[in-house]
């Protein structure tokens, strides 16, 4: 799978602009500020319908304009395929492919799978557990539209439940039918979302050990503990016994909205242990995890996009990172980076296909292809 053309119209800092891709290696270089990462984030939107990295829409839009428009070509399975997406102030965003419409946009979810290795993903490690479980989600929402689905469902209930508790002041006026009425749909729910994050998480441990392995050249080993209230517990029955206490904090205090992955670095807390380059390692190798499996389920490679993914990495782990990339072990990728001499000094050995676009205020410049 691939994406050929790009066209982006009042997009954050983007006027009226049209990227030609290639199909195996695009890098886009320029200082930092000059809307690398918007370029890598209106791919991200065109394959997951929402920014990375903001969340409000009109937050896209180009200053003094009253929408934006993003539109692209894939190819997948030997088939072409036309997405738009338009967002205006006031206003529903539309998703269209091949013209038709979306009856609900989250179907387009998966349809055409990206994966994002970004800065901001040191969040994942540093962050709180709803950065973590932002990550598994969004992972499993592109493999699973059913695990997409329950989810949806699962945060409805629980932000109904949790405005009748704000509204409840004593234990004595709770209306218990209503509040059991969602309690069984936070059961249902909640139960097939912690068995298919177990399944998950199950399978991406010993993915992710292999590949920080293979990085750190085995210099220190990591871990995954998956933390829920439902591993050892009914989830009804923890809901029953909490309604005292959720009605005194006003929220929903027991459920897989509070799950949590810890990350360890040779049994330690790696938030607190690891250094930046371990860091770095670890979101290369999880984001590295999470392309093969989605490769192996779709079969077909996802589109990768590398934001400024060299900084902060000794040259030792970036030769590792590049090695996968020159034995194709990837698909397309798009890599940002702020020092031009840098990306053209790792990728001059690499026989791969490579576009270098040279971004200055808002404008792009090919400077070789």
């Amino acid at each position: 799978m691939y994406l050929e053309t790009l066209r982006l119209v009042n997009f954050k800092n983007y006027k009226n602009i049209v990227f030609n891709f290639n199909q195996e290696i695009n890098c886009l270089v320029g200082e930092n500020g000059v809307g690398k990462t918007n370029a890598l984030d209106a791919i991200y939107y065109l394959s997951l319908t929402k920014s990375f990295f903001n969340i409000s829409d009109s937050q896209l839009i180009l200053h003094k304009e009253s929408f934006f428009s993003i539109s692209g070509n894939f190819h997948k399975n030997e088939s072409a395929y036309k997405v738009k997406c338009m967002a205006q102030l006031n206003n529903k965003k539309s998703f269209t492919i091949d013209g038709n419409n979306y009856d609900k946009i989250k179907d387009h979810i998966g349809v055409f799978p990206v994966v994002l290795i970004s800065p901001y993903d040191t969040d994942i490690i540093r962050g709180t557990s709803e950065n973590r479980r932002k990550f598994i989600d969004s992972v499993i929402s592109q493999l699973n539209k059913a695990y997409l689905d329950n989810l949806i469902k699962y945060n409805h209930a629980l932000k109904q439940r949790n405005a009748i508790l704000r509204q409840t002041e004593e234990k004595s006026d709770l209306d218990l039918d209503l509040i059991c009425s969602i309690d069984q749909i936070l059961v249902k729910t909640g139960k097939i979302i912690h068995t298919t994050r177990k399944k998950f998480i199950s399978r991406l441990i010993p993915l992710l050990k292999r590949l920080y392995n293979d990085i750190s050249d085995h210099k220190e080993s990591i871990d995954i503990i998956y933390q829920s209230d439902l591993s050892e517990n009914d989830f009804e029955k923890l809901l029953n016994e909490s309604h005292t206490r959720d009605v005194l904090v006003g929220r929903t205090t027991r459920g897989i909205h509070k799950d949590d992955y810890n990350l360890e670095l040779d049994s330690f807390p790696m938030k607190r242990y690891a250094s930046q380059g371990q860091q770095k390692s670890l979101i290369v190798s999880l984001k590295i995890a999470q392309f093969e499996i989605l490769r192996e389920e779709n079969g077909y490679k996802p589109i990768i996009l590398m934001d400024d993914v060299f900084d902060k990495l000794d040259d030792h782990r970036i030769e590792k990172i590049m090695n996968l990339v020159a034995g194709h072990t990837f698909g397309q990728i798009f890599i940002t980076d702020a020092r031009p001499e840098r990306t053209l000094s790792i990728f001059e050995s690499i026989q791969s296909d490579i576009c270098i676009y040279h971004i200055h205020d808002g404008n792009a410049e090919i400077l070789s292809s």
